[in-house]
């Protein structure tokens, strides 16, 4: 029996559902961030009332470079579904990139971005 090439355009469709919603959680994540980073959804007070206590400048600080760092993962995140939803397009989702062969569903169903088989990403790992 021949080796499948490609996922079916029924198989690529059901991938597509899955990357379009997790890709519209994320954007709503993004969303979230920004909002919460430049203050969109406060009654604007927290910039102007003063504070003497450096330790919760500092905290604030922190906090806001965690959230600018998830805001870069979640930017990450949403150009790898992107990416996936263009190799849906042009009928090359799911084909790992180093071996030319499918990835298993289940692994593209965990990881819907995913452009290496489990083998090849371990091996990747280890080197």
């Amino acid at each position: 029996m021949e080796e499948k090439k490609r996922y079916s355009d029924e198989e690529l469709e059901e991938f597509r559902v899955l990357i379009e919603e997790k890709l519209r959680l994320a954007q709503r994540d993004y969303e979230k961030i920004i909002d919460e980073l430049t203050n969109r959804n406060s009654n604007g007070v927290d910039d102007t009332s003063p504070t003497y206590h450096a330790l919760e400048e500092g905290s604030a600080v922190q906090s806001k470079e965690q959230l600018v760092s998830l805001a870069n993962r979640t930017q990450k995140y949403i150009a790898g579904r992107k990416a996936a939803l263009v190799r849906s397009e042009k009928k090359t989702y799911g084909i790992c990139r180093e071996t030319g062969k499918l990835i298993p569903k289940e692994r593209l169903r965990a990881v819907p971005h995913a452009t290496l088989c489990i083998e090849v990403k371990q091996n990747n790992r280890i080197h």
